[in-house]
């Protein structure tokens, strides 16, 4: 397939070398174009000076971009240069709304629109084996299914426009009571002089268990938090979370909380540390 790239992230950068390596034809575009520089450095295909350029004739417009705004921006500019019927998949993680009002613009310009959120993080990217959250029509679906599989372990269709979105939303908002929840934890079992990985050997193996004690218990308890998915993407999220919860009715407090402390994180210089770092809060000095 002819595919356009748009956001060579941490995310984006490896899921467009897995297309790459899979055999097909990708043009990516960066807004640093140092980062696409350094992916043509280690992978075959293009690089564009703008998005239109990346997307002249392409089949396929994928983006992993910032936020509503960029998604917007790019695909407006993008969109009159695709090759006729195009699909455009958005893995960004966007608004219910904005993804709607994409895969009208989509069907506007003769093409199809798929939002497409995933769950994963760079770890999942690296290693092509992100979950993938689908939103749109089936027919568009069917045709991306196989394209985005060169970096997905699985990609379900949760409905029509705006779908693959709300569904996002429910695992940000299991993810942030989760990882509260271990900090907790952790932080009672220290206080409690209890030895921290002693304590995972008790308790991942029951009711407790889960992937992020598995995958984030040993670095909350030694205080690193250089990796993963930062403190401002996840406030980010909940933002889109609590707006809306604001609109359906729904009851986060949890989340809400959640949100909060994150928030303070922030404050404390944490914008980059991992989301993990909701201990650092408690076993900050009173």
């Amino acid at each position: 397939m002819k595919i356009a790239f748009v956001g060579l992230g941490v995310m984006g950068f490896p899921m467009a070398g897995h297309l790459a390596r899979a055999g097909h034809e990708v043009a990516v575009y960066n807004r640093s174009p140092e980062k696409a520089e350094r992916w043509l450095a280690t992978h075959a295909g293009r690089m564009a000076g703008v998005p239109a350029g990346a997307a002249e004739g392409a089949e396929f417009l994928i983006l992993c971009v910032g936020n509503d705004t960029d998604v917007r921006e790019v695909v407006a500019e993008a969109a009159p240069a695709l090759a006729k019927g195009a699909v455009i998949v958005d893995h960004t993680t966007t608004s219910a709304v904005l993804a709607r009002d994409m895969a009208k613009y989509a069907a506007d310009q003769g093409h199809a629109f798929v939002d497409a959120p995933v769950s994963g993080g760079q770890a999942g990217a690296e290693a092509g084996q992100l979950t993938i959250m689908c939103g749109g029509e089936a027919e568009a679906f069917a045709r991306a299914e196989p394209v985005i599989g060169a970096y997905a372990k699985a990609a379900r269709l949760m409905g029509g426009p705006g779908a693959g979105q709300l569904t996002k939303m429910v695992n940000q908002i299991c993810i942030a009571g989760l990882v509260q929840g271990l900090a907790e934890g952790l932080h009672f079992a220290k206080r409690a002089g209890l030895d921290p990985h002693a304590v995972y050997e008790a308790i991942s193996k029951g009711a407790a268990q889960s992937w992020q004690m598995d995958n984030r218990w040993k670095t909350m308890a030694e205080g690193k938090f250089d990796f993963g998915f930062a403190v401002d993407w996840m406030r980010k999220d909940l933002g889109l979370v609590l707006e809306e919860a604001g609109r359906n009715g729904a009851r986060l407090d949890v989340a809400s909380m959640v949100d909060g402390f994150y928030a303070e994180l922030q404050q404390m210089g944490g914008r980059r540390w991992d989301t993990s770092s909701l201990v650092a809060r408690l076993e900050k000095p009173a």
